[in-house]
Parts: structure tokens; sequence; C-alpha cells
């Protein structure tokens, strides 16, 4: 019997071998010979005490050294969900989707207006993304203005932990308060040890571009490898104003921005889970902003994919975003191309989706619909059952010309298992039937649904005891960090 079978599904590749060596040989070159700016001592201690040469806080990294880090790191790893019965790989040819990133601002749902973000936004986004079927990860997308700074980014993680199940990306805003959020995930997970075999978050840790790592970022990534707790390097460069102007140029620094980062967390700890990430921006020079989803960022991101990929390394980048400030065209435009080009080039850790305006902005109704665009890009990648082809001649033989396959059994039975079927939210109505259903848009859809998910009753995802000693855990960090 024969079968149908489907070729291997497209890859987006911008990169040949040759290239991507001679980015990896300048990367090594510059490192040795230029090298990156360190704020942290304990890291430049580590650094130098493996034969990097050390002026002020310029730190130059032999060629050896990184050739021998990289050899260490993991080409992919678990992340579990809450309760450990569940796992991801990170890694391979998956792609895992979360919200991504910090935002400052928040759409109200009422009113429309952009304004800041507050502790109950970040209840509710929890909420939504807990029944999103492709947003696989929940992230610490929202900064709450009603949080005192000190304590916000500790928040946003005992949020998650306290209304969520899935795993999450996550990031600490200090030094001090990474040992609170190391201490909740330990709570949860049931110890360190527990933790560190089955990790439940990834930590982003970012260098500032161009070649820097700031005292809190270089520490964050040393403390990350000292707990084995995954580690998201997350440079944001940007094009002409914080990295050079052509797509090359940007991914040589970049590339150097983790391949330090790679060092100086294998140096502390050989094995520690790293992740090749990125937030690549382009820089609208007329205006002053920022462009997260311009077509030569995500064109970059992609090329960065290589680049972590011909390491054995997992990848991450920035896509699905919008610099729109409302759910319109150009933010499905934007949002649509991004996550199309991420998923087809098997970026593994896609973050993005519900941001708009610059990565600053969170929108549920924006999360919702572009969770649909998620389901459709991942089905470019997902190959359907093999088909026998003596089957399907069969079936074309029986039907015969003028036929009707709407009453044939085969069609019954393979329906809802060849193609993807989007929710209400994007409309498959006829013009007669839309009109008679309201004429409801993309976002009213959406907005529904998000209303829908709000007033489902929350149901506790850890037992109360662990969830009392998150409160303790909270009041204590407030006490020290506010």
């Amino acid at each position: 019997m024969s079968l149908f079978r489907l070729k291997k599904m497209t890859r987006l590749n911008y990169l040949t071998k040759d290239k991507i060596e001679e980015i990896h040989s300048a990367t090594l070159q510059l490192l040795e010979s230029s090298g990156v700016r360190v704020a942290n001592q304990e890291t430049k201690t580590v650094l130098e005490e493996s034969g990097s040469i050390i002026s002020d806080d310029i730190v130059k990294i032999p060629e050896r050294l990184v050739k021998e880090c990289l050899k260490s790191v993991p080409s992919s790893f678990s992340l579990f969900s809450r309760d450990g019965s569940e796992s991801c790989t990170i890694g391979e040819e998956n792609v895992l989707i979360n919200p991504g990133s910090s935002a400052a601002h928040f759409k109200d749902r009422n009113t429309g207006e952009i304004r800041k973000g507050t502790s109950e936004d970040i209840t509710n986004l929890v909420k939504v993304v807990e029944h999103l079927e492709y947003i696989k990860l929940q992230s610490t997308a929202l900064i709450p203005s009603d949080i005192p700074m000190g304590v916000a980014g500790f928040y946003r993680l005992y949020a998650i932990l306290k209304n969520s199940t899935k795993p999450v990306v996550t990031g600490a805003f200090t030094k001090d308060d990474f040992s609170f959020m190391k201490e909740i995930l330990e709570i949860v997970s049931g110890g360190a040890e527990e933790h560190a075999k089955k990790p439940q978050a990834i930590f982003d840790c970012c260098p500032t571009s161009p070649l820097s790592w700031n005292d809190t970022g270089s520490q964050n990534l040393i403390d990350c490898a000292k707990a084995s707790i995954p580690a998201q390097i997350v440079p944001a460069p940007l094009m002409g104003v914080s990295s050079p102007i052509t797509i090359a140029g940007t991914l040589v620094q970049q590339n150097m921005e983790i391949l330090s980062g790679v060092v100086i967390a294998q140096l502390v700890n050989p094995g520690t889970p790293l992740i090749y990430g990125g937030a690549i921006g382009s820089f609208d020079m007329r205006y002053g902003t920022p462009r997260f989803s311009a077509v030569e960022s995500t064109m970059t991101a992609c090329m960065s994919n290589e680049i972590g990929k011909s390491y054995g390394m997992p990848t991450h980048a920035y896509l699905g975003t919008s610099e729109s400030k409302i759910e319109d065209s150009q933010s499905g435009y934007e949002t649509g191309l991004g996550l199309i080009m991420g998923i087809l080039a098997r970026i593994n850790v896609i973050s993005g989706p519900g941001l708009l305006a610059q990565l600053n902005c969170l929108s549920l109704e924006k999360l919702v619909i572009d969770n649909e665009y998620c389901g459709s890009a991942l089905r470019l990648i997902k190959n359907s059952d093999e088909l026998s082809v003596d089957e399907i001649q069969d079936l074309i033989g029986k039907v015969g010309p003028g036929g009707d396959y709407l009453k044939q059994k085969h069609t019954a039975k393979n329906y809802r298992t060849k193609h993807l079927f989007p929710s209400d939210i994007l409309s498959r109505l006829n013009i007669q039937s839309w009109i008679a259903d309201g004429k409801k848009t993309t976002v009213d859809q959406a907005r529904a649904v998000v209303d829908n998910l709000l007033k489902e009753e929350t149901v506790l995802c850890i037992p109360s005891s662990i969830d009392k000693d998150l409160d303790k855990v909270y009041a204590s960090a407030k006490k020290t960090l506010s």
C-alpha cells in the first residue's frame, strides 16, 4: 500500500553555513580584542579567574574559553507545569509561545484608554492566558503601577503562581528580588532540589546593548546558574542606535552579547540550561521610536535563530507584537507576519502576542485574537496524518464526476482532524448571517471571550497550605524590598 507523504515542512532559512561561520569568527575575534563591559564584581572575578583579561570594567574573553563554554550548554531541557505532572520541551523542533515583555501600560477594557497597568490587570491577564490553547507559557508581561517598584518584579511571579498551572517566563528587576522569586518557585515545586530537577520558570537575563552587562543583569545570570534555573539571554539592540544599522552588524554584536552571557553562566555552573534569545528592534528616526515588529527586525530575529541553533542552543525571539495602539489592520498584519516567520523558522520560544505600542502596552483582546493567529501559524509546521493513496484512488473512483463528497464517510471521518478550526472570533458567517448576528467585529468577539473568561470562577491552582506560604514570602518581600 503506497502512502501520500508530505515532505518535511518548509523551514525559513536566510543564512548559509559559511555566513554563520563568518559571524561566529568575527564574534570570537571581537570578544577577545574589544570585549564587553561588565559592572558586577562577582562576574568579573569569575571571568578573570578563567583567563579573561580585565581593564577597568572591560572584559576581553579568549576564544578558547568561549568555545569551551559552548560545549556544556544543553541542546534542550524540560519545563514543567505547576504540579510537575506535565512538561514541555524547550528546544529541538518545538515552538512555544508566551505574551512576553514587561509592558508598563494596559489597554483598559471598558474605556479603550491606554493607562498604567495594575495588580488587578495582572491577575486578569493570567486568567485569560490560562485558557488560551496556543499560548503555552505564562509570562510576567505587565508592570503593576499600584505595587511598590521594589517589589513589583516579585509580585508578577507571585500572581502567576497563585492563579495558573502553566510554566512561566519571568525575570527579576533587581539583584535583591531574585532570592524571593527563587524561594516561591521552590515552595510550589517542593524544594530546591525538586525545582532544579523540574524547573517551572525561565528567567530573562538581559545584557544592555551595546556590549554591556550591568550589575543586575549579570548577577541575575549568575544566580540562575547557581540554582540551575534556565536563563534566557535577551539582548535588545536597536539597529542604528545601540547596534549597527545593518542586519549583519547587529547579528555580530548580539552574538557577542549572548556568548559573553553563555561564558558567565557556564563558568559558574557547567550545564546550566540557556536560551539564545533577543528582542531586536529597528528604529524609526523620523519619530524616534523603536519598531520591534518591523520586517527588518523580524528577519534579523529569524537569522539570529539560525546562529543560536548552529551552537545547538534553544532559541527565542520577540515576535507577534505590533507598533499599533489599537487592535486594527496594522496590528493584525505586523503580528501575523512575525508569528508566521518565527514559527516557520522554528524559533523555540516566541514572546509577544497581546503586545501593542513598541512592547509597551498589553491588550487582553489582542491576546485572544493573537491566540487564533498562533493556531494558524503553528498549523503551517504540522503535518497531517499520512493517507493511503489507494484509499484516495478508491474514494475518487467511487464518487466519480459530478459526485458529492459531503455524503461520504471519509469526509465525516477526516473533517475535524485534517483542518484547523478557528474559534468564532474569526468570522466564517455569510453576509446575511453576519448582519443578523449584529455585524460583530473581531475585536467585539474577542471582548466577549475575555468577558466570559474573567467571569469564570477561579479554581485554586495550588494547595491552600502552599498558597499561605506564598503569602508569607510576599509579606516578607514587601517589607524587605519596598
